[in-house]
């Protein structure tokens, strides 16, 4: 059937053009991995430019595959910053492998929104399946239920809304917070170094910014447990009501871990709930080697592990642990008349214990990526991204121009160009230089690099975790940071 008679039809793509358009758009995908670094992996393009590009009103009347793909090859493609690319070594890696993808692509042709078990029955009882594996390949106890959400955001939201249902008599499901003078202020503390999902959550679940309390670090960026008791008790005497802690295994700047038992120990003391935001750090632990950096999690009340950070998974799909699951459905489950269904005890309706109605089916391909790379497999790739970053480490740490700012307890790196000729001018200085040597370095287009700040110095920011990236990436990652190190300085 031509485009122009399945138009008239008023109908869907039909089945065979859907074949056809199908088997080319495979060819496009695939064709884009093998050819990645034909890229530069951040687009040199104008604010605007893209858009300026894209008609300002939608067609009236139907548009070709042909002009569709072909918009798509030249409009599109070229003008992303290539999250894909082996020289990606900025923020954390987001990679969609294969096996992913083609999870992703059956997922989306199935289209099953997982909401209860009857109008979802294998994407539920697959969604419980997986995670289930994913606790025991961390080697989580399996008091631990869980469920998929988007990302650690909304993983973290849950969770702290979570907390303060299981505060004693707040009752802020039903009552609210609003217009309650009995109520004192809801504190949540956190670590300097703790993500912004954490404050973004306390302005949703109303505790507010003001209610952050932001605990001191130690020379490693990891959360001071003795500052974290002070912080709760100076509360308690000042009439404000603790609600939770969230501990961080593998902060975003430098990847540092909280000392998770000794908080954890704080917790159980003042009788808080304890969030572990373990997004990054917690695949790490399907290698046993990385297990006993992050003792203590499996005390957590509920902690979040993000695989489309470093377990190969396209975005987006974020694993929420919880040990109480109760405490979760009682603070979301609302069943309306229209969603009602016989009582399925045995499992999930997994819309009743988030915020979330309508949910995606995630689990189909985090399932494949399982299945496709095992997870044997996926601790070797772990294993190889972290000693690469070691040895990154020791190139760094033999180097007297170059200056290490963090440990390295996975795979990322946090170090600065700090000759000493150029430290003698001041940090103002050093942290100039060393943001030329990012934009330098990044204008290149064969990597892409972030920077973040830790004790107040600029730092420039490597992360390894795409399966697709060599060794020879990072060396030549090496060599045009000492490249735009030399220009720099004398520029």
């Amino acid at each position: 059937m031509t485009h122009a008679q399945n138009r008239e039809r008023l109908g869907d793509m039909d089945a065979s053009e859907f074949r056809v358009a199908a088997h080319r758009v495979a060819d496009l995908v695939a064709d884009y991995l093998e050819e990645l670094e034909r890229h530069p992996v951040r687009p040199s393009l104008r604010p605007g430019a893209v858009r300026a590009a894209l008609p300002e009103t939608a067609p009236a009347a139907p548009e070709s595959l042909d002009e569709i793909l072909r918009d798509y090859a030249s409009l599109i493609e070229p003008n992303i910053t290539h999250w894909q690319h082996p020289g990606f070594l900025a923020y954390f890696s987001s990679v969609a492998s294969g096996p992913g993808i083609l999870g992703e692509w059956l997922a989306a042709g199935l289209n099953a929104n997982v909401m209860f078990w009857q109008n979802a029955p294998a994407p539920t009882e697959l969604e419980e399946r997986v995670v289930g594996w994913l606790r025991d390949l961390v080697g989580l106890p399996e008091v631990f239920d869980g469920m998929f959400t988007d990302t650690a955001s909304v993983s973290t939201l849950t969770a702290l809304v979570a907390a303060r249902q299981a505060l004693p008599g707040l009752d802020a499901r039903r009552r609210g917070l609003a217009g309650r003078p009995e109520v004192g202020a809801l504190r949540l503390y956190c670590s300097e170094e703790a993500h912004s999902s954490v404050e973004k959550a306390a302005i949703v679940v109303g505790i507010g910014r003001d209610g952050v309390s932001k605990i001191g670090v130690d020379t490693e960026f990891r959360m001071r447990p003795e500052l974290l008791e002070a912080a709760i008790e100076r509360d308690r005497r000042d009439g404000a009501l603790p609600c939770a802690v969230v501990a961080t295994l593998g902060t975003t700047s430098s990847t540092s871990v909280d000392p998770v038992d000794a908080v954890a120990d704080c917790c159980e003391r003042h009788g808080l709930w304890l969030h572990v935001d373990a997004a990054y750090a917690g695949t790490a632990a399907i290698s046993p080697r990385f297990r006993e950096p992050l003792r203590g999690w499996e005390r957590a009340d509920s902690l979040v592990i993000n695989p489309h950070k470093w377990l190969f998974t396209p975005l987006d799909a974020s694993l929420l642990l919880f040990r109480q699951p109760e405490i979760f459905r009682e603070a979301f489950s609302l069943v309306a008349d229209y969603m009602r269904t016989p009582e399925t005890p045995e499992v999930h309706n997994f819309n009743e214990y988030g915020i979330q109605l309508g949910r995606r089916f995630r689990a189909l391909k985090v399932w494949m990526i399982l299945r496709y790379f095992g997870g044997a497999g996926i601790g070797r790739r772990v294993e190889q991204h972290c000693d690469w970053a070691r040895e990154w480490a020791d190139w760094v740490d033999a180097h007297d121009a170059w200056e290490r700012l963090a440990p390295v307890p996975f795979a990322t790196l946090c170090f600065r160009y700090a000759p000493p000729t150029l430290r003698a001018r001041g940090d103002a200085v050093v942290d100039r230089v060393n943001q030329a040597i990012l934009d330098a370095v990044n204008d290149t287009g064969e990597v892409y690099l972030s920077g973040t700040r830790l004790a107040g110095r600029f730092a420039l920011r490597v992360s390894i975790g795409n399966p697709r990236t060599e060794w020879r990436h990072l060396e030549r990652c090496f060599e045009l940071l000492e490249e735009a190190a030399a220009r720099a300085e004398t520029g």
